[in-house]
């Protein structure tokens, strides 16, 4: 396994998690741009379905959102609109979802996000036992079990994947 046993210093995602009383471990990787899941996965050995992405999105208001998506599939914008009932939803620029998120794309986490946004969870995460989702910093990812996401994340259940 490529898990390298490298400690990261604190991030606001780990800060989030420990002020919540949240175990989780840490798994670091060597960044490569436009990597994606499939990169991270590859490196450390995990099936790249329970690598769940952080997207930054807006609604047909411009009103930020967070949708966690396996890192195999993709968010149908047209189904989570439907699911959340606005009239549509589009990706946000990098330079937006930095703004929301404070974090670097590539490195966002749900946790401990610069801006309150609501967040959305893609439903079959949460049958995982396990997943992989990023910890607030490129080349890192915290190992945590799904309920964290609904229970003090509260992120909402959707289906929306493809």
């Amino acid at each position: 396994m490529a898990k390298k046993d490298k400690h990261v210093s604190e991030t606001p995602a780990t800060q989030w998690l420990k002020q919540h009383g949240l175990a989780y471990t840490e798994h670091v990787y060597e960044y490569v741009d436009h990597g994606g899941t499939g990169e991270s996965a590859r490196q450390l050995g995990w099936p790249e379905h329970a690598v769940v992405k952080t997207l930054v999105m807006q609604d047909d208001k411009a009103e930020p959102l967070i949708i966690l998506m396996h890192g195999d599939k993709q968010v149908s914008t047209k189904n989570l609109a439907r699911a959340i009932g606005v009239k549509s939803v589009e990706p946000c620029k990098p330079e937006v979802a930095q703004r929301h998120s404070g974090y670097l794309v590539g490195g966002t986490s749900p946790f401990g996000t610069r801006k309150a946004m609501r967040v959305f969870v893609e439903e079959t995460v949460l049958a995982l036992e396990r997943i992989l989702i990023n910890g607030g910093r490129r080349g890192y990812l915290v190992e945590i079990a799904p309920a964290v996401l609904t229970g003090p994340l509260g992120a909402q259940p959707v289906h929306c994947a493809i």
